[in-house]
This record gives C-alpha cells, sequence and structure tokens, in this order.
C-alpha cells in the first residue's frame, strides 16, 4: 500500500464555508480521514453574557443565516420556560409557518448544491429558480428575505394578514409540483442514481451507534424528529416524520425533498387551522429571572435537532451554550467517506449539508505546548489562562 494524506479545504470550491478534512488515501480510494474544525472565530456565546435578554434575540439569529428563526425560536422557547410564559396560539401558529417556510429554502439550497456538484448545472438553476418561491413568500409576510427578526420573547412581533394568505396558498401550491417534479427526477434518472446510490452509505445500526439528526439519521431508517414531541402547534397539525432506508447520498436528498413536502402541508393546514387573538404576550424590555435558573430549549431546525442550554444571572444570561445539527452529524464523517474514492468527497459533504457558521465558533490554542486544548468557561471568566 502507497498511503498518503492529502486535504479537503478548507477553502474548496464544494463549500461556500471553511472545513478542512485530511484524507488519507491509497491511490483514489480513500482509507481514513480526519475532520479540523476552528476557522471562525466569532466568540458568539461568550457574546450572549454581555447582553440583555432581549439582545440575545438578535444575537441569536445571527448564530446562522439559513436558519436564524429557527435559533430566535429556540433562544425565546428557552428564556419562556424560565419564565413560566406560555405564549398565545397564534403566535405558536406563526412561528410554526416561518419556520416551515424556512425549512423548504434551506433543503432546496442543499439539493441546489448537491446537483451543482453532480455537474447538473441546469437541475441546479431550476431549484434556485423555485427555491425563490419561498424566500419572496418569507419576504411577503416578514419584510425580510434572510434574517426576519420575527419572534420576540413571549410570542412574534407582527401579524400575519388574512389578506396575505391566498399569495402564500399559491405559491405552496407551485412549490408542491415543482417538489414532485424533483421527486421523480431524483428517483428515476439515471445518470443521479448511478452517480449517488450506494454513495456515502450510512447503515441504521452505525447510525444508531454515531448518532447524527436530522435528515442525515432518518435517511438511515431511524425516526427522530423534535417536531413529533408536539412543541408549539405540531401535534395539532398531524405532524408526520419523514424517513428513508437507502442511508446513501440520493437516499438523504430524497428524504429532503419528502420534507418538503410535508413543510407544504403543514403550512396549509396551519393557514386553515391558525386562531384569532393576539400574537404576543407583554414582556418587560429589561426583564430579570432569577439568578441560577436553567433550562435546555429544543427544536427542529432544517438540519436536525437544535439544543440551547440557558443559565440566568438575573438581567442577563450567566451561560448560553449552543448545540447545533451539524456539530452532532460531523461524528458520522469518517464513517461515510472510507472506503469511497477522492472524486465523491465533495458529493458526499454536500448531502450532508453542513453549516459551519453554525458549528464551528470557536478555538482556543495553549501558545506555550501549540496544541489545542479545551478552556473551560470558568476559564474564560478568570482569564488567566488567555
Amino acid at each position: 500500500m502507497n498511503e498518503f494524506y492529502i486535504p479537503f479545504g478548507p477553502q474548496h470550491p464544494a463549500l461556500i464555508e471553511p472545513v478542512h478534512i485530511k484524507l488519507k488515501v491509497d491511490g483514489e480510494k480513500i482509507v481514513d480521514s480526519e475532520l479540523v474544525l476552528g476557522y471562525n472565530h466569532k466568540g458568539i456565546e461568550k457574546s450572549f453574557e454581555n447582553r440583555w435578554w432581549a439582545k440575545g434575540m438578535y444575537l441569536s439569529e445571527r448564530v446562522c443565516g439559513i436558519c436564524g428563526h429557527y435559533h430566535t425560536s429556540c433562544f425565546a422557547q428557552g428564556v419562556e420556560n424560565l419564565l413560566d410564559l406560555e405564549i398565545p396560539e397564534r403566535a405558536k401558529y406563526i412561528r410554526v409557518i416561518i419556520g416551515e417556510i424556512e425549512r423548504i429554502h434551506s433543503h432546496m439550497l442543499a439539493l441546489g448544491i448537491v446537483a451543482y456538484e453532480l455537474g447538473l448545472d441546469t437541475l441546479f438553476h431550476y431549484i434556485f429558480r423555485d427555491r425563490e418561491l419561498a424566500m419572496e413568500t418569507q419576504e411577503l409576510l416578514t419584510g425580510n428575505r434572510v434574517h426576519f427578526v420575527m419572534n420576540v420573547i413571549g410570542g412574534v412581533r407582527k401579524d400575519i394578514e388574512t389578506k396575505y394568505f391566498n399569495l402564500v396558498e399559491k405559491n405552496m401550491e407551485r412549490l408542491d409540483n415543482r417538489l414532485h417534479e424533483y421527486l421523480k427526477i431524483f428517483k428515476t434518472d439515471t445518470a443521479i442514481r448511478k452517480r449517488i446510490t450506494h454513495i456515502g452509505y450510512l447503515s441504521r445500526r452505525k447510525a444508531k451507534e454515531l448518532t447524527p439528526v436530522g435528515p442525515n439519521i432518518r435517511a438511515s431508517g431511524i425516526k427522530y424528529d423534535v417536531r413529533e414531541s408536539g412543541y408549539l402547534v405540531y401535534d395539532n397539525l398531524g405532524f408526520k416524520a419523514v424517513t428513508g432506508e437507502g442511508g446513501d447520498v440520493l437516499e438523504r436528498c430524497v428524504v429532503r425533498i419528502k420534507e418538503c413536502l410535508e413543510s407544504v402541508r403543514l403550512i396549509e393546514d396551519a393557514l386553515v387551522k391558525i386562531p384569532k387573538g393576539e400574537i404576543s404576550k407583554s414582556v418587560p424590555l429589561l426583564l430579570k429571572i432569577p439568578e441560577g435558573r436553567e433550562t435546555v430549549s429544543r427544536v427542529e431546525a432544517p438540519r436536525g435537532e437544535l439544543i440551547y442550554y440557558l443559565k440566568s444571572a438575573g438581567d442577563k444570561p450567566y451561560r448560553v451554550k449552543i448545540r447545533t445539527p451539524t456539530y452532532q452529524t460531523f461524528t458520522i464523517i469518517n464513517e461515510i467517506l472510507r472506503g469511497y474514492e477522492i472524486p465523491d468527497v465533495p458529493v458526499i459533504i454536500a448531502s450532508l449539508d453542513p453549516c459551519l457558521s453554525c458549528t464551528d465558533r470557536l478555538t482556543i490554542v495553549d501558545l506555550n505546548t501549540e496544541r489545542e486544548r479545551v478552556v473551560s468557561g470558568d476559564d474564560i471568566r478568570r482569564r488567566e489562562t488567555l
């Protein structure tokens, strides 16, 4: 054997964000791999501790540009848990509607990137063209295409006017038709099937052992979706989690398309069932929460289970810890790369729909040893280790 290492990233045409994977190869075959994080130094968790609870809402939305609504939903839900505050029913429906539209645009972005990595530029442009329907709907309802600032502690800042319902329904109907077309293409196109079937395979047993989240675990046949717990109003909408059995790149794409179809159904159902009433509870701008009170908040973001751990220091958080879906999904990188070839790497990584902005927030290097080490929150507060 003639094994050697080659780098994938941190700057690579396959990914806009920086991720570095050391590939150990024998010829074209991947023998082993090592993921190296640490290229985005935002220190965003520490920044929460210097902001009022209300200002933390704006900060949480900027953890990610694609799933910002889910970050604010998770943070707001955590603060509301600390306050023992139940938000109005109409606000719950609005959070679901905006969130599911965001899920559609996130999944279609991922599908477009997979098409691009396959060299199918026409399919890429068609998917991104139809993704605009979701983006335009978001702008119609919130005033923005990316960061909506829709959530506030206690509910939402803006109502959905009845006059927009018909337009939203028309956009969802058009998306439904197009998504069915893409589902047919991915399932039947000979070139696509030959290229990504049995590539990047993750068995059900390995998925259970390594515990990725989101479409990446559901594509391997494991039914795990936070929405099944019935938070917000998902139980009222009859939500059904989508699973697959293939566990490969193709199956992950198919699961995302089917999830988009389920999101379309949820949005249409929510528009029919949304009750009248207030959209937020009155919460002081400078609210105070008893010191030491803590909670864990979970939502199902487009890439999977998103977790916020919050602990109060009174008028500000003492600690905000974010466990993003991509961080958990990176546990399977070596498993789905090993045994495949170098040209397979871009499409395998793209099929995971990784988000480095969410995941890769801080790396601290000990200059005395020139080796990375773990630094605790207490170390940072004492400052003597920095």
